[in-house]
């Protein structure tokens, strides 16, 4: 998952049975059709695919710089984190998925139909949406 620090918003992702390199560097490009690469930093974990040579290519193509977390340190990660564990218990409530088409369907319907559109309170109970549009706006 790709997630716009500030504004908690996620804007890349992808979902696949493995921790390959091409699975975030697909969730890296879906984040950049999105979002102008503008003095951007990426905060990771230190997962492999992290610092594969595919991903760090991707990183330098758009002059992003790269932030990985000391081991068994996940400050630098943590609203990822803590976005996967609202997504597990969001989605699931106590189920499961059918098959990958309906975990892709669930996961896509949940972010960008119901946590795009609440209201969070670290963004002073402002959706991710108009969060962005207040700190965008001209004063």
């Amino acid at each position: 998952m790709v997630i716009v620090r500030y504004s908690r918003r996620t804007v890349g992702w992808a979902l696949a049975g493995h921790l390959r390199a091409w699975l975030v560097t697909d969730a890296l490009r879906q984040a950049l059709h999105s979002r102008p690469p503008r003095g951007l930093m990426f905060h990771s974990d230190r997962g492999s695919q992290y610092s594969s040579r595919e991903y760090r290519s991707l990183l330098a193509r758009y002059g992003i710089r790269q932030s990985r977390s000391a081991r068994a340190n996940s400050y630098h990660n943590v609203w990822t984190e803590s976005l996967m564990g609202t997504l597990k218990t969001g989605m699931l409530q106590d189920g499961s998925f059918i098959d990958a088409v309906d975990t892709r369907t669930g996961r896509f319907g949940y972010i960008e139909s119901y946590y795009h559109h609440q209201r969070h309170s670290f963004l002073a109970y402002q959706t991710p949406a108009q969060f962005e549009a207040c700190k965008l706006s001209p004063a």
